[in-house]
C-alpha cells in the first residue's frame, strides 16, 4: 500500500493551505514562499488536486475512480465529488470529533476502534449511507486515548449532516452534506476541468 510520508506541514506550505484545514494546531516557523512566475491554468487546476487529495488523504488512483463515480452521479459533478469525499468513513469520524486529524481518524478505522451499525469496519475508504450508526468498539473505549476523548467530546463543530451521540461517543449519518457545509478550500470545479482536458 502506497503512503504519503511527506510531513504535512511542508505540504501545507507548498500547496498554500492553513495547517487547521487538516486538523493541525502547528504553524510553520518558515516564511511563506515568494510569488515566482505567474502559475498556467493547469497548474493552477492541478494544485486544486493535490489540495483535495491532501486533504482528505486520497492517493491517485481512487481519486479518479471518486470523479468517474461523481460524474455518472445526478447533479453537479464537482459537489458529487467533494460529497463522496465527506462520506469517507474515516473523514465522517474525524467530523465527528472522535479524531484530531484525518490522519488519525484513517488509523482508528484501519486498528478496528470503529463499528459502523455495531459491525467492525477497518476500511477508512468505505462510504457511508444515511442512517449509519458509527461508535466506537466497546473493548476499545478502556484506551486511554478515547477516556480523554470522552471528557473533551464537543459537538459544536460537528457538521448537520451528522447527529452527534456524545454520551456513546458516536454519531449518526442524518443525510448527505450539501456543499455549503462542506468547508474545504477547494475551487472543486478546477478539478473537473483538469479531468475533462
Amino acid at each position: 500500500m502506497a503512503i504519503d510520508r511527506v510531513p504535512a506541514l511542508k505540504r501545507c506550505r507548498a500547496l498554500g493551505i492553513e495547517p487547521a484545514v487538516v486538523g493541525l494546531s502547528k504553524e510553520s516557523k518558515r516564511q511563506p514562499r515568494r510569488a515566482g512566475k505567474k502559475m498556467s491554468e493547469y497548474g493552477i487546476q492541478l494544485r486544486e488536486k493535490q489540495k483535495a487529495k491532501f486533504i482528505y488523504g486520497v492517493l491517485e488512483k481512487p481519486f479518479r475512480a471518486y470523479y468517474d463515480k461523481a460524474k455518472k452521479m445526478p447533479g453537479i459533478t464537482g459537489e458529487n465529488l467533494l460529497g463522496l469525499l465527506e462520506r469517507r468513513l474515516d473523514n465522517v469520524v474525524y467530523r465527528l470529533g472522535l479524531a484530531a486529524t484525518r490522519r488519525q481518524s484513517r488509523q482508528l478505522v484501519s486498528h478496528g476502534h470503529i463499528l459502523v451499525n455495531g459491525k467492525r469496519l477497518d476500511i477508512p475508504s468505505a462510504l457511508v449511507r444515511v442512517g449509519d450508526v458509527i461508535s466506537i468498539k466497546e473493548s476499545s473505549r478502556a484506551n486511554e486515548f478515547f477516556k480523554g476523548l470522552a471528557e473533551s467530546f464537543d459537538s459544536l463543530s460537528t457538521p448537520a449532516w451528522l447527529t452527534v451521540d456524545a454520551q456513546n461517543l458516536g454519531g449518526t449519518v442524518t443525510r448527505f452534506p450539501n456543499r455549503d457545509e462542506i468547508d474545504v478550500p477547494i475551487e472543486e470545479q478546477m478539478i473537473i476541468e483538469l479531468y475533462s482536458r
